[in-house]
């Protein structure tokens, strides 16, 4: 699976995350294709909290072990 992510709180305002079928992730600068899409989802993390709408899921909220803030607009999108 690909995350296209955009906003505050990446290393890179425009980022893309592979998932590899092994469990192994990887991050690029900007939008890496083709683009399949999946799902949009808009995360907020705030603190230890972290809320995320997920168009195909819904509303979720997880804690994390870090700190952090981020706002993020993701577009989840199958592999080839």
């Amino acid at each position: 699976m690909k995350y296209i992510e955009f906003g505050l709180g990446n290393r890179w305002l425009i980022r893309t995350e592979t998932e590899l079928a092994d469990g192994t992730e990887f991050e690029e600068r900007g939008i890496i294709g083709p683009v399949k899409l999946h799902s949009v989802y808009i995360r907020c993390w705030a603190g230890r909290t972290v809320f995320i709408f997920d168009v195909r899921s819904g509303f979720k909220r997880t804690r994390k072990s870090r700190k952090a803030f981020k706002l993020i607009f993701g577009i989840s999108s199958y592999m080839n």
